[in-house]
């Protein structure tokens, strides 16, 4: 049976859009975006956003950084958390159109990761009506990750938020 991910965390004046592939086990368990506590997603935002505190103060920091926060993926079927794992056969791709058209001045795309990079451009990218964006993928966050030491990928992710 397919898991199911989270609604968008965006305001209406969004610029940045960071998009994961599908939450892993502990982010469904917690209903949150990057639950498990060793993906350094939120020390990085931390460290750009000020998206420090409970849960709910590190969304309304994104937000009021004018980044919003989303998956790929709207359901898939992954045994365990890896995205290598995924199947597609099952999976179901959010609502992009209507996402970009309710937020309109979303231009910046960062993909958490080469897997949500790619299941945009495969699964997304041929449906998009004419909008033009701008993407960058970003090295993942991800605790399975560990090949980039977190200052190169702190870097990485600084370059893409403050050149908006």
């Amino acid at each position: 049976m397919p898991d199911t991910g989270f609604p968008p965390i965006v305001r209406d004046d969004a610029r940045i859009l960071i998009l994961g592939s599908m939450p892993g086990q502990r982010s469904l368990a917690a209903q949150q975006y990057y639950a498990h506590p060793q993906n350094a997603f939120w020390r990085i935002m931390g460290e750009l956003a000020a998206a420090t505190g409970n849960y709910e103060q590190r969304c309304e920091a994104l937000t009021a950084n004018h980044i919003a926060l989303w998956d790929v993926l709207l359901s898939s079927a992954r045994p365990g958390s890896m995205d290598a794992s995924i199947r597609l056969d099952n999976s179901e791709v959010n609502d992009f159109n209507k996402f970009f058209a309710e937020n309109p001045d979303i231009s910046r795309v960062g993909f958490n990761g080469q897997t949500a990079a790619k299941l945009f451009r495969q699964l997304v990218s041929p449906q998009l009506q004419d909008r033009i964006l701008v993407t960058v993928t970003l090295p993942s966050t991800s605790p399975a990750y560990a090949a980039m030491p977190f200052a190169e990928k702190l870097a990485r992710w600084r370059d893409f938020i403050t050149n908006t």
